[in-house]
């Protein structure tokens, strides 16, 4: 994550500020990521989810031990803070309107949080676990609508090779994407596989999702003018500039 932010930020080096969107949240993507994954890394971003179970005997009292799985909360604060920005990412070379962005982010939003809700709920209660499971999945539904479907419709005023991979990188995240919670249903929800099991795939699942969506689509927007976002004001000469002494300039 680390050495895709530093190649980012060079593949921006000579790109005019005003067409650095792209750069800016990409690179953004992976610093996230990076800093995440040191936190993982160093115990500071996780927990203990633990519960207790009950043994029940024939001929002498009932015993209980604990039950805990260690649970990375760090990770989802990084899917929190980086998902949406690779939905704005995909709405921006898309076209799509600002208010189906913002309720794609919102939707992403809610499926991040209810992850977490429910890798944190009780074992044996439904509700704090699977309940939230449930609503993740709804809103993931929500994303794949404002992005995928409406996105699609909107990218083909672009034209066919803009449209074309939008397509293919909307294809690549929605199918990664969807990997996510059907690992978490077998590790997390069922307890099914282990913690290093777990994180393995999530960090392979990661890497594809982040650093070579990254490449794909800086290497594609560098070669395809046509995707370029040209933005000037603030983003690309500060605060206003009335009042200054151009040199050189007619009156």
């Amino acid at each position: 994550m680390v050495l895709s932010s530093g190649l980012f930020a060079l593949l921006s080096w000579n790109v005019p500020t005003s067409k650095r969107l792209f750069h800016v949240i990409t690179t953004l993507i992976t610093i996230v990521a990076s800093l995440s994954y040191f936190a993982m890394a160093t115990g500071h971003a996780t927990t203990y989810n633990c519960s207790t179970v009950w043994d029940h005997h024939k001929h002498v009292p009932d015993t209980s031990h604990q039950v805990c799985r260690q649970v990375f909360w760090g990770r989802y604060v990084d899917w929190a803070l980086t998902t949406p920005l690779l939905l704005l990412d995909l709405c921006l070379l898309a076209g799509v309107d600002g208010a189906h962005t913002l309720m794609a982010v919102v939707a992403d939003v809610i499926m991040v949080l209810s992850g977490l809700f429910a890798a944190l709920g009780e074992e044996g209660k439904t509700a704090q676990k699977w309940g939230w499971y449930t609503i993740g999945c709804i809103s993931y539904l929500f994303v794949i609508w404002h992005v995928a479907l409406h996105g699609g419709r909107t990218v083909s005023a672009k034209g066919r090779g803009v449209s074309r991979l939008f397509t293919g990188l909307a294809l690549f995240t929605l199918l990664l994407w969807t990997a996510y919670p059907i690992v978490w249903g077998i590790a997390d929800g069922a307890r099914k596989a282990s913690v290093d099991t777990e994180i393995m795939i999530y960090t392979v699942l990661d890497f594809l999702a982040k650093p070579v969506f990254g490449f794909w689509l800086l290497l594609s927007h560098r070669a395809m003018p046509e995707t370029n976002i040209d933005l000037g004001g603030y983003w690309s000469h500060g605060l206003a500039t009335e009042g200054r002494i151009r040199i050189g300039e007619e009156d």
